[in-house]
């Protein structure tokens, strides 16, 4: 059948994976890059990183595993939402890409809120509540705060519509990656007009689009040579990273529910229609499984709560990996396992920048709550993973309140790779946590789609049955189950406490 690669652009990083003969994963690559926060509320990235570490990361998967360019049939592109990159005609960005997690647009969101029902949004969009991370939000503070950024672009791209240039020399994108953007209507797959007319913005100005899965093309002369591939090989929008895991992990179609902890934490659950939660309170996506939909709650800063952790406080650990060839994650999460569950009593509130499903409030902040003179770095790090599993039950409590019950969460993303973390949320949730050979679900989904989309399989499902292995199952512990239970009613009710704190917060403060 050819190779297959899977090339995911995430928050902090691009990953691309290698698929030989019945998808077997043959090598996986990372190139990562650090975000800018030039002030208060605001992160960005200088959009030129996405393309080069894809390169790099293209190039090092190849070498690793051991094979031609030349035998790569086909590639999938998904990548991180919301992410605004404003670009020229010949797709040179004119400014910074305005990361996801830029809450500049507060602003701009609450007057988007007041002009727009809200159930009409959720209807055409999917989106529960408008907020400064989604895209129209910032085009609007781009338009009133950087005119001439506005002004000279001549489209606004997201991540992966930028990367499907630099392959194809074509702007397009697909409703799985736009689902969120406020600019697309799930239900008619069509750009959303009236947010387009409140923006005084044009479909010439935002890129064509296609279908999740489809072949854009095959790749120009000048991106095969950059990549080390040739021009023979098929370029699939595979669509966001979440609707690319969820394949990855084999969560197409209703019955199954997986999350994934990377830079922030999400959950999927695939569904067959846009409307079924009558509460409006869940996430609905666009999958990338062609005809069916996502329950997709979000909570911005999962896995990047521990980056930032290691990034701040994590210097040893840092060196201490380099000089032993380890990771330094792997080192803070053995600090975390001396510490009974619990963390001795230390409770936090990951929400370093705004939290999202269910809570939706963008001005909540990270805290730390129940420290002593006893407490040490162990704790805190243990604080953090135990953080995490408490916004992943409360989000698994929403899906349920939806209609999309758990048996058992299948688990993907970075945090995936520790047993500890692993074990941590099947205690809290009180569900089994299942892992897959081969963490990053993303890559895997893309090299699913695109091997569907060339004939390298005839359909998804083959594809899930060839490609989607358990590693392995963690069980809940009764008796930190019951540990547990207290610690999250103290992280519900501390949230609810503080609720009327974060809400007096304005942009730039805190």
């Amino acid at each position: 059948m050819g190779y297959l690669l899977g090339i995911d652009a995430g928050t902090t990083s691009v990953k691309v994976g290698v698929f030989g003969e019945g998808g077997t994963l043959l090598a996986v690559a990372a190139e990562e890059y650090r975000l800018s926060t030039p002030a208060a509320e605001r992160v960005e990235l200088d959009a030129d990183l996405y393309w080069r570490a894809a390169v790099g990361a293209t190039r090092r998967a190849i070498a690793v595993a051991g094979i031609e360019g030349r035998d790569v049939a086909a590639l999938g592109v998904s990548s991180q939402g919301e992410t605004v990159i404003p670009v020229a005609a010949d797709g040179t960005p004119v400014g910074p890409a305005l990361v996801w997690l830029d809450n500049r647009a507060a602003a701009e969101a609450d007057e988007l809120a007041a002009r727009f029902d809200a159930a009409a949004v959720y209807a055409a969009t999917g989106v529960p509540a408008i907020n400064p991370t989604w895209s129209a939000s910032k085009l609007l503070w781009l338009k009133r705060h950087e005119p001439a950024v506005f002004g000279r672009a001549a489209r606004f791209l997201l991540v992966e519509d930028l990367l499907l240039h630099r392959l194809t020399g074509r702007f397009v994108t697909e409703g799985g990656v736009h689902c969120t953007s406020l600019l697309y209507d799930i239900r008619a797959h069509a750009w959303w007009s009236p947010m387009l007319d409140a923006l005084e913005l044009t479909p010439a100005r935002l890129p064509e689009l296609a279908a999740p899965g489809a072949v854009i093309g095959t790749l120009r002369r000048e991106a095969a040579e950059e990549l080390g591939l040739t021009v023979s090989t098929s370029v699939v929008a595979a669509g966001m990273d979440q609707g690319a895991g969820a394949v990855g992990v084999g969560n197409v179609g209703p019955g199954i529910v997986s999350e994934s902890t990377g830079g922030s934490l999400t959950l999927q659950a695939s569904v067959d229609r846009p409307d079924g939660d009558r509460t409006r309170l869940t996430p609905v996506y666009v999958h990338s499984a062609p005809g069916r939909y996502l329950y997709c709650p979000v909570c911005p800063t999962g896995g990047m709560t521990l980056t930032w952790f290691r990034d701040r406080f994590g210097e040893a650990e840092v060196a201490r990996a380099a000089a032993e060839g380890r990771s330094a994650y792997d080192l803070l999460t053995d600090l975390a396992a001396t510490v009974a569950p619990g963390s001795d009593g230390l409770t936090m509130l990951p929400h370093l920048m705004g939290a999202f499903s269910p809570e939706y409030e963008p001005r909540a902040r990270g805290v730390w709550f129940g420290f002593t003179l006893a407490h040490g770095k162990p704790h805190f790090v243990r604080a953090i993973l135990e953080a995490v599993a408490f916004m992943l039950r409360r989000n698994i409590e929403l899906l349920a309140d939806a209609g999309a019950t758990a048996g058992e969460i299948h688990s993907h993303g970075g945090g995936a790779r520790s047993a500890l973390w692993c074990q941590i949320k099947a205690d809290v949730c009180g569900l089994p946590v299942v892992t897959l050979e081969g963490e990053d679900a993303a890559i895997r989904g893309d090299a699913m789609l695109a091997g569907v989309a060339v004939g390298a399989f005839g359909t998804l499902d083959e594809a899930c049955a060839a490609m989607v292995a358990t590693r392995s199952r963690f069980l809940p512990d009764p008796e930190a189950r019951a540990t547990y239970e207290v610690g999250y009613r103290r992280y519900l009710e501390l949230f609810d406490d503080l609720r009327p704190a974060f809400a007096a917060f304005g942009p730039g403060e805190g």
